[in-house]
């Protein structure tokens, strides 16, 4: 136990399992690169919105502090994110386009309930063009990538400055 877990009372941080990106850097590379590639054309904020959702939903600890970090360096409020993880209940903190952004998110990304739902694509497709739907959708997918690499090698949250990795 640190001398700071001592004298703050907080539990022990884990240790992470690996340091997957050194042990498959070409798989990295090749994550962010597409990372990279989702994003553009894509409002910033809105993207934050899509990962912070997503990483609620998948208790990504880590991802949820990068994201809501990088979410308030790009303007993004605090009660907004807060709300979030609410947001069905708290509509009016969203526009209807950040709306059908977070439904598609839930969708995609519990796919477990079964399939995307048509009404929940139909909302997403009249609000976003095809093309930025496309991009929209690939974003969707990555965060999850993310979160489940995250998750599975234990990544600790706490440590990220936004700006400070490269994707």
């Amino acid at each position: 136990m640190s001398n700071d877990t001592k004298t703050t009372g907080l539990a022990e941080e884990h240790t992470p399992r690996m340091e997957l990106f050194k042990l498959a850097p070409e798989a990295y590379k090749a994550a962010v690169a597409l990372e990279i590639a989702s994003k553009k054309g894509l409002d910033p904020v809105l993207v934050e919105l899509v990962k912070i959702r997503a990483s609620q939903i998948n208790h990504c600890a880590f991802c949820l502090d990068m994201h809501t970090k990088d979410a308030l360096a790009a303007g993004e409020s605090v009660e907004r994110i807060i709300q979030l993880a609410a947001w069905e209940e708290s509509r009016h903190f969203y526009t209807e386009k950040e709306l059908a952004a977070i439904e598609l998110t839930e969708a995609v990304t519990v796919l477990t309930d079964g399939f995307v739902p048509d009404e929940v694509y139909a909302r997403a497709a009249a609000h976003f063009e095809e093309a930025e739907l496309a991009q929209l959708i690939t974003v969707i997918a990555m965060i999850n990538v993310w979160n489940r690499i995250a998750v599975t090698t234990r990544l600790s949250p706490g440590h990220y400055t936004p700006g400070s990795l490269k994707r």
